[in-house]
């Protein structure tokens, strides 16, 4: 090979990149980029609603709490089932309740009838009935050795439409009531 050939084969060599394998490789990294966006956005959204769901949970936990907390502590026949409470027909703080004794339940597989409402996807009350329920809110009520104190429980938990979001969110709250 003369010099002249070996110039030749040098500057062939050095010539660089073509217009075409450059939009060749701009093709290649656009569409890389336009899937992860899309994916970007579909996990932006996803979290957003997973995010509200259980923001209400903890918002409805907390009306519930407020609601029993505004209770006498020998109360047992207040309706809290509905709102605003009705002061006859329902189970109260559980009355003078024996000491260690539990009413209610938070466990959300056992839901005890008047320690349980259910609620729409708005958070309103449904008429005692889980079948288009949103969430479920349950409370417990449990009186300590003394007599003197209560702890109140509440679970609110989103049930239907939160299954695509992942874990259903759910909120638990406990508090104290004392009886002096």
């Amino acid at each position: 090979m003369n010099s002249f050939d070996k110039r030749k084969d040098a500057a062939r060599r050095s010539r660089g990149v073509t217009l075409l394998e450059t939009m060749v490789a701009m093709f290649i990294l656009l569409f890389g980029i336009v899937s992860v966006a899309s994916l970007f956005g579909v996990a932006v959204g996803k979290n957003k609603g997973h995010g509200e769901v259980a923001t209400r949970t903890t918002e409805y936990c907390q009306d519930k709490m407020e609601q029993l907390m505004n209770l006498g502590f020998s109360d047992g026949a207040t309706d809290t089932t509905v709102f605003p409470s009705n002061p006859l027909g329902g189970t109260g703080l559980g009355g003078t309740m024996a000491a260690n004794a539990t009413a209610g339940s938070v466990d959300p597989t056992n839901p005890v009838a008047g320690y349980v409402d259910y609620l729409d996807e708005t958070g309103n009350l449904l008429a005692g009935s889980a079948a288009n329920a949103f969430y479920t809110r349950q409370w417990s009520i449990t009186t300590d050795a003394t007599g003197t104190l209560k702890t109140i429980s509440v679970i609110t938990v989103a049930l239907s439409g939160a299954g695509d979001r992942g874990t259903a969110p759910s909120t638990q709250l406990v508090s104290r009531k004392t009886q002096f």
